[in-house]
């Protein structure tokens, strides 16, 4: 075959694949006519893009596309035709500038876990993509939808050793479910939307990584291959409700019906099915634990939970787990498999958007693959409620007693101050409405005790990866998110100090976040692990630092207190106004830093110990 033959063939493969693209168009704009189902049918646009844009401008307007709203980061020489493209649309997308990127990877997991949306974080060639990884871990772990975007040097000086020459494809390869380097703007138009896609719809962190002068390269300047006629992919998402089909609801609904104990855990998976878990525990007469990031599933006063479980958790969830004979888990793979049914000891039913994680803690009978909340409603139907209210009622009854413990604790007046005291007048404290984040150490155990959650508030923390640092960052994320809100986080002296520039962050961008810092010069959770096994304290003291006087050196407002007057009297007053000042919208409201200051982590040695033990009544 000759050259001509060759070529004359080639061009009619591109005919009749340019003939399918317009079919294919047409036979969607009839489906889009009206139907039975057309309240169903969500459209599927694509952003449309001329000649001018550069790979940069595709890539952050496929973002906005996708309903990104903040961008996190810090700049640098790597990602400077990013940095342009987001101010060129900056009435549209906001750029957050941080102080290091483990924060900009930190709030984007924040902003994603607080709201289910998208979070974007950037990070340049080199250092700030390594510096990035510690918290797009924390969104991975804890499935939380995040693009990342990260620079690389130019496309020809790859393997030479050259400056900031880091393959940040491989880099990502263990975070991201979605890891690809962009070769130009062709290429942005299809994979960018595919980032968004896949973080969205796996739950998890898209890593897209650009060359400085691929990010530079106009559309116009760019040649497709031959065999890109002009690929297009959507840019919206419809989050997929699916429900496991009606033989395996009626295989669990069999063994929930069986039981005459039933115990349930609900993790963050059950948050949007409030009312689906509260009918559930009221016609099978089961005490409700909850996870630390699936807190907010019920209120704190609701009758059927028995609060926390594992680590963080309380004696009545404990003994729930260990005397029941039907487990019913819900969109929770909480890690600490020594507070999960002995195994033999009950039936276990599980329900997971994630197939693999159906029996990964403890065996179950029946595995329901799908939303909790779109599950919940087939199976609520098939159960019958339990005449029998003994097993709930034992809860109820050793959840009242436990809290009695606490209570005291709480209204305990002395100083050194208790941190379970500074908790309780915070939780008391806060707006019906107001969004809480959390970070990691002895003031988590705390918090996921002594917040009493309400029906409005919202929650989160770092749930798998367990790190410290991401408090202030979270409550950053939460205050952008919900602008109107009250934004709130309850940290560590050891956590905080690791990112506490950032309270810079929110100074600069008016933001009212409220952070509670519990100070006592010390890593308190690695000293009292390190007593459980026997070894003396080594390497957890940390050399004071007066964080009133760093908060007023940011530009915030910062409170010392070392006496219980003192914490409620100062968090009223502030809190009152903060009230004040926001419905006036007369001014910003300043930031805040309240740091009770100097309480006794040898105190709290016996109760945080006995907290651990599953068999433990007492707190």
């Amino acid at each position: 075959m000759d050259a001509n033959n060759t070529l004359d063939r080639r061009r009619f493969f591109h005919m009749v694949a340019a003939a399918g693209v317009a079919t294919g168009a047409m036979g969607g704009a009839a489906s889009a006519s009206p139907s039975e189902t057309a309240a169903d049918i969500t459209r599927q646009p694509a952003p449309s893009f001329g000649d001018d844009p550069n790979t940069a401008d595709i890539v952050v307007e496929t973002l906005i596309a996708w309903g990104a709203t903040c961008v996190f980061g810090i700049v640098g020489d790597g990602i400077n035709s990013v940095i342009e493209a987001l101010r060129k649309r900056r009435d549209r997308i906001r750029y957050v500038g941080v102080r290091h990127e483990e924060a900009a990877a930190f709030m984007a997991s924040g902003f994603a876990k607080h709201t289910g949306r998208l979070g974007v974080c950037l990070g340049t060639t080199g250092p700030g993509a390594i510096h990035l990884m510690n918290g797009l871990y924390d969104a991975a772990l804890d499935g939380a939808p995040v693009v990342a975007l990260t620079g690389l040097t130019f496309h020809d000086l790859g393997g030479v050793r050259f400056q900031q020459s880091v393959d940040t494809t491989k880099l990502m390869q263990d975070v991201a479910l979605y890891n690809v380097e962009v070769t130009g703007p062709e290429h942005a138009v299809i994979v960018a939307n595919r980032a968004c896609r896949a973080a969205l719809g796996e739950r998890g962190v898209a890593h897209l990584t650009i060359a400085k002068d691929v990010q530079m390269m106009r559309r116009s300047a760019d040649k497709r291959s031959m065999r890109n006629p002009g690929a297009r992919s959507s840019s919206s998402w419809v989050p997929a409700i699916s429900a496991p089909p009606a033989e395996q609801l009626r295989a669990a609904a069999d063994i929930l019906n069986a039981g005459s104990r039933v115990a349930v855990l609900a993790g963050q998976g059950a948050l949007p099915a409030r009312e689906e878990v509260t009918r559930l525990a009221d016609l099978l007469g089961a005490p409700v634990a909850k996870s630390l990031l699936g807190k907010a599933v019920l209120a704190d006063d609701s009758p059927f939970t028995t609060g926390g479980i594992g680590d963080l958790g309380t004696a009545p969830s404990s003994w729930a787990m260990k005397a029941c004979d039907t487990v019913l888990i819900l969109g929770s793979t909480m890690p600490w498999e020594e507070y999960y049914p002995t195994p033999g000891q009950a039936r276990g039913v599980q329900v997971d958007i994630k197939p693999d994680r159906i029996g990964l803690r403890t065996p179950v009978e029946v595995g329901l693959v799908g939303d909790v909340k779109a599950t919940l409603t087939g199976l609520l139907p098939l159960l019958r409620r339990k005449a029998d209210r003994s097993f709930l009622s034992e809860a109820q009854r050793r959840m009242g007693e436990w809290q009695n413990l606490p209570e005291r604790v709480e209204a305990t007046a002395r100083s050194p101050l208790r941190p379970q005291m500074v908790i309780r007048a915070l939780s008391d404290l806060l707006a019906d409405d107001a969004v809480i984040s959390l970070d990691c150490g002895a003031n988590t155990h705390f918090a996921a005790r002594c917040l009493r959650l309400r029906a409005n508030q919202r929650l989160t923390g770092t749930g798998m990866l367990a790190s410290m640092a991401p408090g202030l960052p979270f409550a950053i994320a939460a205050q952008l998110a919900y602008p109107g809100r009250q934004s709130g986080a309850v940290v560590g002296d050891g956590g905080f100090a690791m990112l506490m520039a950032e309270l810079t962050t929110a100074v600069a961008n008016d933001l009212p976040v409220k952070i509670v810092l519990l100070k006592n010069n010390s890593l308190a959770e690695v000293m009292f692990e390190q007593r459980e096994i026997g070894n003396p304290n080594y390497g957890c003291g940390l050399a004071p630092i007066d964080f009133v006087a760093f908060a007023k050196a940011c530009g915030a407002d910062g409170y010392r207190c070392e006496s219980p007057d003192q914490v409620r009297g100062r968090s009223r007053r502030r809190c009152d106004r903060l009230a004040r000042r926001w419905s006036k919208r007369s001014s910003t409201p300043r930031k805040s830093l309240l740091s009770p200051t100097n309480y006794r982590p040898d105190r709290q040695k016996a109760e945080y110990r006995s907290s651990r033990r599953p068999s433990s009544e007492r707190w």
